[in-house]
């Protein structure tokens, strides 16, 4: 183990908060420095080193080995594969419509949302971590799996396909982005390459007809919009036409206002077009008012239903209070949004509320739409939408991975004193009862939280199909398999 900031920090059992009170640095900075994102000046450095009763020399190499070890975003900078390798299919089966391949694919929302069209087939799916993978193959039987760094793993992942895939998805952690070479300088197993450089990579190497981009709404913003325009840059100098768009997850049968950023491209020639809004939601962007944000307004929205709420969404479920569990349905579906994300399951599963302490129950009680409800003396820091009781009667805000602890968003249940449940969490996402979630609780409920919502993909996927069909003059329900040796 290295002797860095955070091996240092826990070898002593202590809170990232003690280190920054005690060097006078903020808790955001050391989280920043112990997540690889950037290196601690001078400075700094002298002080932790002065803390930690260490060398500023030997803490400053050390610093620098965790920094190239890993690459900025979710998993890359907290976890390594405990192991690596190829996990063919359980069930291999006849790829019908397109095929795709899910890079980065937690636990698979984006590309079980595609398949829930009936028009595309995952062959294969990649993912650092394990937990993931698990849970991606147990849905996706038919699919080859591989546990692995994308950075490591793209030669090796196109010889184990036995056809090219027509479409590639991923969503490519972006913190710690500045910049991205033009393409033709990057090269696979280049170590300086950002995970989304390698994401550019592999597209240009199994060279699929479509590819589907998608990320945060920051990314807008992120060096005052250079970036979003870097990685379209890339696209194009692959080869593809590309188009993007803000979707909010609860204009197409979502009940979360879930914002994400989603760039698709082809090369095929075909005239994409970006789905209508099926359902109405009055809801600020955080893109403001630019032209690229889907959004439905009052004077053109009419005919469309209004968007699925939290109770449409999880009314069904039972009762609980905090450390308590259910493992039955005690009611029928009370909505066509329960009816259709029960079926197929037989049994109620990760319905189990968090025990939370005395002191968090009364926070809890007390909990109104944000946290200026809590009376003074109760916390003493956090975000305004910490702390705070969801809407019934809207769709819920957006899911975080940390959605059964109240102290980190807006995740207390609306009528009982509580936070959501991975259960619940999962309905927002609109992920299906009968989905099977593999891993510890807390993996389980970041799968959750980080997933693409499978309904939003579903449209995603319906749209593509749609456009591949048109520019082919075939059917979208008629397979594309592309031998190995296409691959220039």
């Amino acid at each position: 183990m290295f002797n860095d900031i955070r091996s240092l920090r826990l070898k002593r059992k202590l809170r990232q908060k003690d280190v920054a009170d005690a060097v006078g640095i903020s808790n955001y900075q050391i989280r920043k420095w112990e997540r690889g994102l950037e290196l601690p000046p001078r400075a700094a450095i002298q002080e932790i080193a002065r803390f930690f009763d260490v060398s500023p020399i030997a803490l400053n190499r050390a610093q620098k080995r965790f920094s190239a070890s890993v690459a900025p975003g979710e998993g890359y900078t907290t976890a390594v594969a405990c192991h690596s390798g190829v996990e063919h299919a359980h069930s291999p089966c006849q790829p019908t419509g397109l095929t795709v391949v899910d890079l980065f694919c937690g636990a698979g929302g984006l590309s079980f949302g595609l398949e829930l069209t009936r028009r595309f087939t995952t062959v294969a799916a990649l993912d650092l971590l394990p937990d993931r993978i698990a849970t991606f193959s147990y849905n996706h039987p038919h699919s080859t799996v591989i546990v692995g760094d994308i950075r490591d793993f793209t030669t090796r992942y196109v010889s184990e396909l036995k056809v090219l895939p027509d479409v590639v998805v991923g969503g490519p952690p972006c913190q710690g982005f500045s910049s991205i070479r033009p393409f033709r300088k990057l090269t696979e197993g280049d170590r300086r390459n950002t995970l989304v450089e390698n994401f550019l990579v592999s597209i240009a190497l199994l060279r699929p007809r479509w590819f589907v981009f998608e990320n945060v709404v920051g990314v807008l913003t992120h060096h005052q919009g250079k970036l979003l325009q870097l990685i379209l840059n890339g696209f194009m100098d692959c080869g593809y036409q590309v188009s993007w768009r803000i979707m909010n997850a609860a204009l197409y049968g979502v009940p979360q206002h879930r914002e994400r950023l989603i760039v698709v491209g082809n090369r095929i020639g075909a005239n994409f077009e970006w789905p209508e809004p099926q359902y109405r939601s009055d809801h600020k962007s955080m893109a403001g008012s630019r032209k690229e944000v889907i959004r439905t307004t009052p004077l053109f929205s009419q005919g469309l239903p209004e968007a699925i709420t939290l109770t449409d969404a999880i009314g069904d479920l039972p009762s609980l209070k905090a450390g308590e569990a259910a493992e039955n349905y005690e009611l029928g579906p009370q909505h066509p949004y329960q009816e259709w994300v029960r079926h197929g399951s037989e049994c109620l599963t990760l319905h189990s509320a968090t025990q939370h302490s005395a002191r968090m129950l009364e926070i809890i009680r007390c909990s109104g739409p944000n946290a200026q409800a809590i009376p003074n003396g109760l916390i003493s820091s956090g975000f305004s939408s910490c702390y705070s009781r969801l809407d019934p009667d809207k769709p819920s805000t957006t899911l975080t991975v940390n959605f059964v602890h109240p102290s980190s968003n807006r995740c207390i249940h609306p009528v009982q004193d509580r936070a959501l449940t991975p259960r619940e969490g999962a309905r927002i996402q609109s992920f299906p009862d009968s989905f099977w979630f593999c891993g510890t609780r807390a993996q389980i409920v970041k799968q959750i939280g980080n997933a693409v919502p499978p309904l939003l993909a579903k449209t995603l996927g319906e749209a593509i199909a749609r456009a591949d069909a048109h520019a082919t003059g075939g059917s979208a329900d008629s397979p594309r398999l592309r031998p190995l040796s296409q691959a220039t």
